[in-house]
């Protein structure tokens, strides 16, 4: 497997050309609802925790506001459990769900998601956080991507998301032998959210599909981190 060793040094976040994994101790992942961190970002993630990264995650939302089964005020209980259970077959250690309403976070205050995501950085500790890219995902992911860059450059952290291939400002990270390994934790943690049985097989699928390579890009990179970020000119794409 083509990754980075953890870090002795915390803060750390370097890429190589031999190791294009960043390096780091710890790792908070930040999406938008449950599921995201076995599908979209389970293979950057289980790279990371293959090196030695400590894992936490931050969902903002109960992921009630999902098409499959209707019964939503069942889904607000049930689905941050099933995302405790897809977390531990992924090695995540902490996890937090916030109360966010599914499939509204683009229409929430900006500040208000910030604030949330600083209060996980603190807690945290992160040397690196990791969302899903903008251009890889729908409104609510770039809402999570906006808010995530902007409190990570008010502590200092960059940002790494993970992207669609051939992405501007991608690379490519290869899980090598691992990459079965890699894609059958994916799915064990995918089958947690049983919930959503009815959308299972069609994410099966595709996780079926997919090779040994993973595409991330730098959302912040730590050069670039200023020491305040006014959010009048957080990019709109974020």
């Amino acid at each position: 497997m083509t990754t980075a060793t953890a870090a002795t040094s915390p803060r750390m976040a370097e890429a190589s050309a031999s190791a294009p994994l960043p390096r780091a101790v710890s790792v908070l992942a930040v999406t938008a609802r449950p599921g995201q961190e076995s599908d979209q970002l389970g293979g950057a993630l289980y790279a990371f925790r293959r090196a030695g990264v400590s894992l936490s995650l931050l969902c903002l939302t109960r992921g009630e506001g999902t098409a499959q089964n209707a019964a939503s005020a069942r889904l607000v209980a049930i689905r941050p459990w099933e995302l405790q259970l897809a977390a531990a077959v992924m090695g995540i250690h902490e996890v937090t769900v916030a109360n966010f309403r599914d499939r509204e976070l683009h229409q929430y205050p900006v500040a208000e998601l910030i604030g949330r995501i600083r209060r996980a950085i603190r807690e945290h500790s992160p040397d690196l956080l990791l969302v899903i890219a903008p251009e890889a995902g729908d409104r609510e992911d770039v809402a999570v991507a906006r808010a995530t860059g902007a409190a990570a450059a008010e502590a200092g952290v960059p940002v790494l998301a993970h992207t669609r291939p051939g992405a501007p400002g991608a690379w490519v990270i290869d899980l090598g032998t691992d990459a079965a390994t890699a894609r059958a934790i994916q799915k064990s943690a995918a089958a947690a959210h049983a919930s959503q049985s009815e959308a299972l097989p069609t994410l099966m699928g595709r996780l079926d599909l997919l090779d040994a390579r993973e595409s991330l890009r730098w959302l912040l990179i730590p050069e670039r981190i200023p020491p305040q970020l006014d959010l009048e000119t957080v990019p709109a794409d974020w």
